[in-house]
């Protein structure tokens, strides 16, 4: 069993569309914008599934957009929130023909917010028929898929503040949490993080929003340069902690440093997570979330193509997803074709 790298074949990408009865209905038309932005993005590539309680109001915004409705699905469905990359599926693979569809246990971060709706979204995209192959209920145990990165190849990349969080799998040590990983996930080694951290992050520092694995042995991962930033020492021990790291030989990794944005602030002067980490890679293309910092937008932009030479690296705006607190990786989980009755093969996508 093994934990695909998300650089693997992907064949659609879950999202679920904000709505009145989420967080964000007090800038409902200012996000919708913004998903209409990313459906854009995606739809050139690749399948969108759309979780939405009803998608009839939609429509009228997206036949405006230049969004290729022949690459969208819906599905029907209750949600507390968005941030799909945490209460959707995860999808490991014993062999080419069998696929394991995990379904997790999401506990809103630490029971912070109400999951309740969220918590079940996997389980129906099995029993509706959206997603085939093998459902496991893991309800037991809870991950997050934000919280984890895979190089597909047996080695996991994850944070200690929220694996450990007392308020996730409390009854558990850090050795029981190991065993779990490689239980369900394939995982022959983990590589634990216990530095880093963003302001106004709910996750207890998922990793996607502060290293990231990448092909041939490398990890980008958000760097801060300004000793007045009341991120850099954090990020600073975060690094060293990178460096030490070996790969399977005993080869350290090659590290690719991403810029920190400039601090970008809600209407009550509280600080955004805002971070080029939390990148989406879809089969030849790297999806970018951008804040309007132009130089610093272009600097991740560089980075990304040094770590993914071959591939398209497309910026998408994702200045209103940061106002709660997650941006493009935290509102899309990528779906292996494999489980997907409906959707077409990448190659006859393009």
């Amino acid at each position: 069993m093994r934990l695909p790298a998300e650089w693997e074949r992907v064949g659609a990408v879950l999202i679920a569309w904000p709505h009145a009865d989420t967080d964000w209905a007090y800038m409902l038309n200012q996000i919708t914008d913004c998903y209409i932005r990313i459906c854009e993005a995606l739809s050139t590539v690749t399948t969108i599934i759309i979780a939405t309680p009803d998608h009839a109001p939609l429509l009228p915004r997206l036949l405006m957009s230049d969004i290729n409705l022949d690459r969208i699905q819906w599905f029907t469905v209750d949600t507390n929130d968005t941030w799909t990359r945490d209460y959707g599926p995860i999808v490991t693979t014993v062999d080419k023909d069998t696929w394991l569809i995990n379904d997790f246990k999401f506990n809103g971060w630490g029971l912070k917010f109400a999951s309740d709706r969220d918590n079940m979204v996997t389980g129906r995209l099995c029993r509706y028929g959206v997603l085939m192959g093998e459902y496991v209920n893991r309800l037991g145990f809870v991950l997050e898929g934000g919280s984890i990165e895979s190089d597909g190849k047996g080695t996991i990349l994850t944070t200690s503040r929220c694996l450990m969080s007392p308020n996730r799998n409390g009854d558990l040590n850090q050795q029981q949490i190991e065993d779990k990983l490689k239980e369900y996930l394939g995982a022959k080694r983990i590589l634990w993080l216990n530095h880093g951290c963003l302001e106004g992050d709910d996750t207890d520092s998922h990793i996607d929003t502060l290293a990231r694995l990448a092909p041939d042995d490398t990890i980008l991962y958000v760097r801060c340069e300004d000793r007045t930033d009341e991120h850099f020492e954090e990020l600073e021990a975060m690094q060293l902690e990178l460096e030490s790291f070996t790969t399977t030989e005993g080869r350290p990794y090659r590290l690719l440093s991403l810029p920190l944005p400039d601090a970008i602030f809600d209407e009550d002067g509280k600080r955004l997570p805002a971070t080029y980490a939390n990148f989406l890679i879809v089969n030849d293309t790297v999806f970018l979330p951008t804040y309007n910092q132009p130089e610093k937008d272009e600097i991740a932009k560089a980075t990304l193509q040094s770590a993914f030479p071959g591939r398209n690296i497309v910026p998408v705006d994702c200045s209103e997803l940061i106002f709660q607190h997650g941006s493009l990786h935290c509102a899309t989980m990528q779906l292996p074709f494999e489980i997907l009755p409906l959707c077409p093969t990448p190659s006859e996508q393009e």
